[in-house]
């Protein structure tokens, strides 16, 4: 929670303002790319570099992912900054990312002089109009007075709602002192406040008792939980105990509940688990919380059983399943609340057929992950890397045929935390975000698992990685080919066509870098490789050949 912070002197720019403020707010990095539209932020972020830290980038679009991979594994307020024109608009893949899911994202992005603004002028692009669509707070910021007050709701807003708010400055306002600044009649005296209360609502007390009678009524209840139940850990256990029901993870909520545990049934949708579908199919009553799992057809048939959502944004309540009760509040606060009013359901047959199920999927993925045959098999590769990650490691997961091995096969601990860009499915952030999470956890592991199209995308971060001394594992999938995307053409009837990758020798890239590379093409040299690198203080690239023609089918199709 922030402090109050008082700006008082007359020589402060704009700039400087704007950098106080974050500093007041407690925000720690600022992903960012300098250019002559921002050099004067640029300026003022020198001044307080003992307070704030600058972390430089190869591309901008890495910054926004970064700023939201910090912020999703963090909670707290990511930050990045972009010049105008091409700046600001290579941000926006990551700011889509981030708003996409909730984020609190910081974007700052400049604007040219603000008396050729509308001229044509060279690098002008409206970045307001241009956040139009996804920011929860946009404004141009006209002053340093101005900047007072709006840098404080911007920041507040990006929490509390949370989502991307946007500020942008025109180059010469962001030098304008508070002295040369004249306040208008109406603007009386105020500055601001740098103070805020993080949201709990819960939803109303005769809607929860309308919920938990539904609940009481039912012995086949299907619990799906994901990203918005992340700080509801322990009641999502409770619950699920209370009521004898299986629990499906969305990929986003994959380190709610270990993977062992007795009472989840592992992923769902096309990533996920045959008996979470299965128990999907059976149940009377599903119980949604803190998910909008997209795949539409993992859901139960609309008239075969009876929906409960629990959510913070009313917007997301029946989104995906028309459900009979809509609970609109934190996902914690709710689940206690109902707790005292759900019974314990002695009838636990229907969590035993779960149970079942599930030991006969994980004898099905122990044996694709005991595969150690030539190329080398995604499962086995999964399953190598999840033995050696610590209970408490964040692991960042780019888009790709790789994602549904990892989410499959990666053994998940309720400790562990997972980044992934879930909504917006945009290939190339692994890598910007395990350098986001290795920023905020210096003490934790921080893994990428990339595939080689994705990776390559914002490659050049592997040397923004080495200039900041983190020691981020990067495991790619090399398999020189769109692996996912040939798949989707096979599964529509067309032919492989435009999925052939350019080999790229990953070790030398790495090692141009100043970081250390790995090859590993033989499934018995796998595990020293990944051993070797593992226990390495610094960054690693780890590139391992798999099979291209392994197949990232949904589970009904295995």
């Amino acid at each position: 929670m922030a402090e109050k912070f008082m700006v008082g002197n007359s020589s402060d720019t704009t700039a400087d303002i704007l950098v106080n403020k974050l500093i007041a707010w407690k925000v720690e990095f600022v992903f960012t790319l300098v250019g002559d539209g921002v050099n004067p932020i640029f300026e003022a972020l020198r001044k307080r570099k003992s307070e704030i830290k600058i972390i430089t980038v190869r591309h901008e679009e890495a910054a926004a992912f970064m700023a939201s991979g910090y912020a999703k594994c963090t909670g707290k307020l990511g930050v990045c900054l972009g010049t105008n024109g091409p700046g600001a608009v290579h941000l926006m893949n990551g700011l889509y990312d981030a708003a996409m899911e909730g984020a609190p994202v910081l974007a700052i992005t400049g604007s040219v002089p603000h008396d050729v603004s509308g001229t044509q002028y060279i690098q002008e692009v409206d970045t307001v109009a241009m956040l139009n669509d996804i920011a929860v707070f946009n404004q141009m910021i006209t002053g340093p007075l101005h900047a007072q007050v709006i840098v404080d709701l911007a920041c507040r807003v990006a929490l509390t709602t949370p989502g991307v708010a946007h500020l942008t400055i025109a180059t010469d306002t962001q030098q304008k002192k508070l002295s040369d600044d004249k306040r208008s009649e109406k603007g009386g005296h105020l500055t601001g406040s740098s103070t805020y209360t993080p949201r709990v609502d819960t939803a109303p007390e005769e809607e929860i008792a309308r919920a938990a009678e539904l609940l009481n009524k039912s012995s086949k209840i299907m619990i799906l939980a994901g990203r918005g139940a992340v700080d509801a850990k322990e009641e999502l256990k409770q619950v699920a105990e209370q009521l004898g029901a299986p629990v499906a993870k969305a990929l986003l909520g994959k380190m709610l509940m270990d993977d062992e545990d007795e009472y989840t049934t592992g992923g769902i949708g096309r990533l996920g688990t045959l008996p979470s579908k299965q128990m999907m199919d059976d149940c009377e009553v599903l119980l949604i919380l803190g998910s909008t799992m997209p795949y539409l057809e993992y859901y139960p048939e609309e008239n075969n059983a009876k929906g409960v959502q629990v959510d913070r944004d009313a917007k997301r309540i029946g989104l995906r399943y028309p459900v009979e009760i809509g609970l609109h509040g934190d996902v914690k606060s709710t689940l206690q609340a109902l707790l005292r009013k759900i019974d314990y359901h002695s009838d636990r047959s229907f969590l035993s057929k779960a149970q079942d199920k599930m030991k006969d999927w994980k004898e099905k993925m122990q044996n694709l992950e005991a595969v150690t045959s030539t190329p080398i098999q995604p499962h086995y590769l999964v399953a190598q890397v999840s033995g050696l990650l610590k209970d408490d490691a964040v692991i960042a997961v780019d888009t790709g045929a790789h994602t549904v091995f990892t989410a499959r096969h990666l053994k998940a601990k309720q400790g562990q935390q997972i980044i992934v860009c879930g909504n917006l499915a945009s290939m190339g952030p692994g890598l910007p975000y395990a350098i986001a999470a290795q920023l905020a956890y210096p003490k934790k592991q921080c893994i990428a698992m990339v595939g080689d199209g994705g990776f390559t995308m914002l490659m050049g971060e592997v040397a923004t990685a080495v200039l900041y001394k983190l020691a981020v594992k990067v495991i790619i999938f090399k398999n020189n080919t769109l692996a996912m995307d040939a798949f989707e053409q096979e599964e529509i009837g067309a032919k492989q066509y435009g999925i052939a990758l350019h080999p790229i020798n990953f070790v030398k890239v790495a090692e141009a870098c100043g970081a250390e590379g790995y090859a590993c093409s033989s499934p018995n040299e796998l595990p020293g490789i990944l051993a070797k690198a593992f226990s390495s203080t610094g960054p690693c690239i780890i590139e391992v050949e798999v099979d291209k023609d392994a197949s990232p089918a949904p589970p009904e199709k295995l």
